[in-house]
């Protein structure tokens, strides 16, 4: 197998999980987006820092905290980090996964939207009308649902502004999500101290349910462990293109599976976001073949 077909296996696997994980989530929806964000931190945690001292990577996430300004900038991270699990996690165990996925689709438009304002960025003229269209669908959204998508904006814009951190620091991920998963650690743990301790957490009701919610973790580093494993071996418009498939994965499992309500006013407000990233995906693409081109001859 090439290079390019396995960060295309790679790229392709990290999102098709990271789309059908609501499927995981509505297995142990009992639990409540609490606990289950609780336990996903901490497992997600023992699993990488085991991942760490396997590749002999401890003593390199350990010097990354010697620096205060990237120490501060990993903790602003985690906390976006835990409004994104906690946000994403809540919205599907209230069947409001139609709503998340159009928070995944909008990003792109978020990140080119903080590229202009935080860094200065130039836009071409097909980028402004990527961006125009999707203000229009997300206005033509609030009408369809009566009040502003609250939770796909907080989604777009939490992951935006945490994938621009991690832009900044520009480090390993294992380390990184280590790092911000560790900040959380003691918050989840008292949380999940307390409930255990009044007798109304999940864990340990049912094996099934303690497997799942330990699996948690692996549900969380496996599907980043690919997408890393993508960015090394595939031109970055490729990367971009294919992570379309998680929202839409997600917009299917909301209409398809939990059956939730989807008005001709949403249909034609995800119409314009969908043409939005058309028109910036075909601009994203034409603008970087030069450079994929030249990348894809030395694979």
């Amino acid at each position: 197998m090439t290079k390019f077909n396995k960060g295309l296996l790679f790229g392709i696997s990290a999102y098709l999980i990271w789309g059908l994980l609501p499927l995981y989530w509505k297995l142990v929806e009992e639990a409540g987006a609490y606990e289950i964000l609780a336990h996903r931190g901490i497992w997600s945690l023992l699993i990488c820092i085991s991942m760490l001292a396997l590749r002999k990577q401890l003593k390199s996430a350990y010097l990354m905290v010697r620096s205060s300004r990237t120490l501060s900038l990993l903790f602003l991270a985690s906390g976006l980090l835990t409004i994104n699990w906690g946000v994403y996690i809540w919205s599907v165990t209230v069947n409001r996964v139609v709503e998340a996925a159009l928070g995944y689709y909008i990003t792109p438009l978020i990140n080119v939207t903080f590229g202009v304002l935080l860094l200065r960025e130039k836009l071409r003229p097909a980028q402004w009308i990527a961006v125009a269209l999707a203000a229009i669908g997300v206005v033509i959204l609030t009408l369809g649902y009566g009040s502003l998508p609250w939770i796909a904006l907080v989604l777009a814009i939490s992951w935006g502004s945490y994938s621009l951190i991690k832009k900044s620091l520009n480090l390993g991920a294992l380390e990184t999500l280590s790092l911000e998963t560790l900040f959380a650690f003691l918050p989840n743990l008292v949380f999940l101290l307390i409930i255990q301790g009044n007798g109304s957490a999940e864990f340990g009701s049912t094996w099934t349910i303690s497997l799942l919610l330990f699996g948690a973790g692996a549900a969380t580093v496996i599907p980043l462990l690919l997408f890393n494993g993508s960015t090394t071996r595939l031109p970055l418009s490729t990367v971009g293109l294919l992570q379309y498939i998680t929202p839409t994965i997600m917009f299917f499992i909301g209409i398809f599976i939990n059956n939730e309500d989807i008005s001709m006013t949403k249909v034609i407000g995800f119409a314009f976001i969908w043409l939005a990233l058309a028109v910036l995906s075909r601009d994203l693409y034409r603008s970087s073949r030069p450079l994929d081109d030249g990348i894809a001859k030395t694979l």
